[in-house]
């Protein structure tokens, strides 16, 4: 396991000062930053990539609301329980239905231009696991791109927020006595010092080999909110998406969205007959086509879109051409890749860690809202939500205080190596067992040991988690979460 850099001396610069410091700008991170600094807030957002390059950016989905005539914010907590297998925290289910709606409008306000029917309503789209039409996108499966570019002009124009682009936070700076988190260390040694810290770095699918993150993605937050004391959960839960595509150079584990499928695309065998319900949830979906490729000696099933308006998906159908597939006359070789860790660090309703002065929102963040399985387009939903109520939160924190002492010293940031991430995808994939799990404990990396302790902790299957030892769902483990904290091994707890 390499190291991405080695660690700098602290920068001589008097620290930055910030009422929030918001670490990561995708969706969740540009929207608490917005919501702290329009409260009249001083703002830090770091940044490791230049604005409107981050994960956010390559969100296929849409933002999941019950906005049409035939739905509720309770049939769509409904379908959210139904995903989530027995794990979801209803309170935080209830958070989400309740406010997404109000997201939706709250971008549009902000000038994100959600796709429109002809008739000049607000087009919602079915997605997988989902009993109503209430996925709204914008420019089909461009979503993130235009949510988070739009998002980037607006704070680059907010006077209240600086931004630090190409900045990596190292290390959060806690005080010795309470473990307050009162800021960051970058890893140039540049710090900022805040009454609230809010990370938002995404989560770590880019851990195992197959994937349809981006490299980056790779649980930095996570690693950074442990070192500081807080408690992680869930590692176990990990959603393979179904359908990204296999075996084509330089497209290798992109995600053709189930919105494609929501418009009735069919996956088909080697014998080119369907063999699932297509819009069943992400975990059974998987499961099945990872079942029939190993069955019929394959590396892939077809994804036939042949006959769905191209017009719908531009960005999608632009892509594949330019890689030599053309999803109008051919089918789609795809598999299941690593797309999103359902467990982060543990958050309450507010974003708020246990670690004062702490948060974390999006898919850093582990509130029990997905449970072991997320129910399509929540995410991003989720994005919103919560970077509002973080961005809210933290100033509700008491001022900067004086006299902390001096900052830790920037670390190095540890990144998985080639073997790491085969380990993660041979031995914590679609399908685990004790023999792979206690393998993969013994592993240089620290994530990747969490996760394999985790997956052994949850001796049955749920959702997104297989175990082939222990096949069936244990009841018994309804609302329960594995909870790690510092270097314990994981305990599960009940979550009201």
């Amino acid at each position: 396991m390499a190291p991405s850099a080695p660690a700098a001396p602290l920068d001589p610069r008097p620290a930055l000062l910030a009422d929030v410091c918001v670490v990561g700008a995708g969706g969740a991170g540009l929207y608490a930053a917005l919501t702290a600094a329009r409260e009249g807030a001083r703002v830090v957002l770091v940044s490791a990539t230049p604005l409107a390059e981050t994960s956010s950016y390559w969100a296929q989905g849409g933002l999941a609301a019950a906005l049409g005539a035939d739905d509720t914010p309770d049939l769509h907590r409904r379908d959210t329980e139904t995903a989530g297998r027995g794990a979801v925290r209803r309170t935080a289910a209830n958070v989400l239905v309740r406010e997404a709606p109000r997201a939706v409008h709250d971008l549009q306000e902000l000038g994100v231009v959600f796709d429109h029917d002809e008739q000049g309503n607000l087009a919602l789209g079915l997605e997988g696991g989902h009993g109503k039409r209430r996925v709204a996108h914008a420019g089909g499966s461009a979503t993130g791109r235009r949510v988070v570019r739009q998002l980037s002009a607006v704070v680059v124009e907010e006077p209240g927020v600086t931004v630090l682009e190409n900045a990596r936070a190292a290390a959060l700076w806690t005080t010795p006595e309470e473990g307050r988190c009162v800021g960051v260390v970058c890893e140039d040694g540049r710090t900022i010092r805040a009454r609230a810290t809010i990370l938002a770095t995404g989560g770590a699918a880019a851990l195992w080999r197959r994937t349809t993150n981006p490299p980056g993605s790779l649980g930095i937050g996570l690693m950074l909110a442990h070192a500081a004391g807080a408690a992680l959960a869930d590692l176990e839960f990990v959603q393979f998406h179904p359908t990204a595509i296999i075996g084509v150079p330089g497209r290798e584990g992109f995600l053709v969205t189930e919105a494609i499928r929501g418009e009735g695309a069919t996956l088909l065998d080697a014998r080119g007959e369907r063999f699932v319900e297509e819009l069943a949830p992400r975990d059974e979906v998987a499961r099945a086509i990872f079942s029939k490729v190993r069955e019929q000696g394959t590396d892939h099933v077809d994804l036939d879109m042949r006959h769905i308006d191209p017009a719908l998906f531009p960005n999608v159908v632009s892509a594949l051409r330019d890689h030599g597939l053309d999803p109008v006359t051919q089918l789609l070789p795809v598999a299941p890749a690593c797309h999103y860790v359902m467990g982060g660090i543990v958050a309450d309703l507010d974003g708020g860690t246990t670690v004062p002065g702490l948060y974390a929102i999006g898919e850093s963040a582990c509130t029990g809202l997905h449970g072991a399985n997320r129910l399509a387009s929540n995410s991003l939903s989720e994005c919103f939500v919560m970077g509002r109520r973080a961005g809210l939160a933290g100033l509700e924190e008491p001022g900067l205080l004086p006299g902390l002492g001096g900052p830790p010293a920037s670390s190095t940031i540890l990144r998985p190596s080639r073997e790491t991430r085969q380990a993660m995808w041979d031995l914590a994939g679609v399908e685990r067992d004790r023999e792979g799990l206690t393998r993969l404990r013994e592993d240089p990396h620290p994530l990747a040991r969490m996760v394999a302790t985790c997956a052994l902790a949850r001796e049955e299957s749920r959702g997104a988690h297989l175990r082939t030892d222990f096949p069936a769902l244990d009841p018994a483990l309804d609302g329960m979460h594995a909870v790690v904290r510092g270097g314990e091994p994981p305990v599960l707890e009940r979550w009201r």
